[in-house]
């Protein structure tokens, strides 16, 4: 009995590993199966233990409740003198199935049934009424043919005897009416149903991926059917469009644009900056070049907003004497300091006083094309005034750009 018992534990784990399908026990199931095994007597019965074999015919009301009724037979003989006898037995049980959705389904069964021996030689019947409970197993090869194994617990009335039965069998499974296939909508006809479509309401011939999304080859979030820029490199900012932005409307994409601020209408080059402006060189030396010339040093007229450092253009046309005077002199190299007043702290100052240095650097490169290695920006904030910052006056002065050069001009 110990080794049946294995066999029928060895099978449930091999079913417990297998992967599910949909469900093999449906309502309205009808099953049949052929089984073999092993037969043991209660001791009082003076009976060799017998093989077994025999039939089962089933029914399933619905996914986790059937009934099958069961006919076996099992020769044996007595301990005592060999006598032969036959064991017929018969019985009807009700079975709960557990996990009737998958390949492996174990069950639970109990009923009730009779028991007939007959000796061969004594002529004589013993018939006995029995009730038995036990577990078994399905495992479906297919839809519809199965592989079970039973362990049984008889008990046999008026004599109240104790018998066990385990069995493997082989057996079909059907009969049940199938269930109608569920229709799945695809409401957008992309080929990808609803339940599977996170991008639902694509047109009509629009290609889409797996999940039902349009295709977006260049992946900047515009699908390829609204792109009109299909190829953009990846990382690039775009519009409604798919392509790249222009912010100064230029004609060249800010990803690609040395120049993103060029005023509206100006022409540029591939770079999107524009040509750099002629400077006509006066006759007479500025006062700027005057300064430059004398000095080594002049303060250049440039205002800037606010805690800003754009470039206005009230301030253009004086650059535009200073850029002159480093085209007339083609060796100068210039520092370009900026400074300011007293108000707001020092870090803050030193930092702002820099971006307006640079901003006036980059106006001369980009606008005149002075050739950015002979200019230096060098931010001193706060730190050198040249009037005094407890008047408006004062501190007017203090805000200031200077062009300061070591440049020593021939006399």
């Amino acid at each position: 009995m110990k080794r049946w018992i294995m066999v029928l534990v060895g099978c449930m784990a091999i079913g417990m590993a297998a992967t599910p399908c949909f469900a093999r026990i449906q309502p309205q199931n009808t099953s049949g199966s052929f089984f073999f095994g092993g037969y043991t007597f209660d001791s009082d019965e003076e009976l060799k233990d017998a093989y077994v074999m025999g039939i089962r015919l089933g029914y399933d009301f619905t996914q986790l409740l059937g009934i099958e009724g069961t006919f076996d037979y099992a020769p044996t003989k007595s301990k005592g003198d060999d006598t032969d006898a036959n064991v017929y037995g018969y019985r009807l049980d009700g079975l709960l199935h557990i996990m009737p959705d998958g390949k492996f389904v174990p069950f639970i069964a109990a009923g009730v049934g009779g028991r007939a021996l007959q000796y061969q030689e004594q002529g004589h019947d013993r018939n006995h009424f029995l009730a038995n409970y036990g577990i078994g197993a399905k495992y479906f090869l297919t839809d519809n043919f199965v592989i079970r194994a039973d362990v049984r617990h008889l008990i046999l009335f008026n004599e109240t005897l104790n018998n066990f039965e385990y069995t493997l069998g082989i057996g079909f499974n059907g009969g049940a009416k199938k269930p109608a296939p569920k229709i799945i909508m695809d409401s957008d006809n992309d080929g990808v149903p609803d339940d599977q479509d996170l991008c639902p309401g694509t047109p009509y011939g629009v290609a889409v991926d797996s999940n039902g999304c349009p295709l977006d080859s260049d992946k900047d979030g515009v699908p390829d059917y609204l792109d009109k820029c299909p190829d953009n490199p990846a990382g690039v900012k775009v519009d409604k469009d798919g392509c790249p932005l222009d912010s100064d409307k230029d004609g060249i994409p800010d990803y690609l644009d040395k120049c993103p601020d060029t005023p509206r209408g100006v022409q540029v080059d591939e770079n999107g900056c524009p040509p750099p402006a002629p400077v006509i060189i006066p006759e007479a030396p500025t006062a700027i070049e005057k300064a430059i010339v004398e000095k080594g040093r002049a303060t250049l007229n440039v205002e800037f907003k606010f805690n800003k450092a754009d470039i206005q253009a009230k301030s253009h046309e004086e650059l535009e004497r200073f850029a002159a005077v480093m085209q007339k002199y083609p060796d100068l190299k210039v520092t370009i300091e900026g400074h300011t007043d007293n108000v707001g702290g020092a870090k803050y100052n030193e930092k702002l006083s820099q971006k307006r240095a640079e901003s006036v650097k980059k106006y001369l490169v980009d606008r005149f094309g002075i050739a950015a290695s002979r200019l230096t920006a060098k931010g001193y904030g706060l730190t050198k005034p040249i009037a005094d910052n407890k008047t408006a006056a004062g501190r007017q002065k203090n805000r200031r750009v200077e062009a300061v050069t070591e440049y020593e001009f021939t006399k």
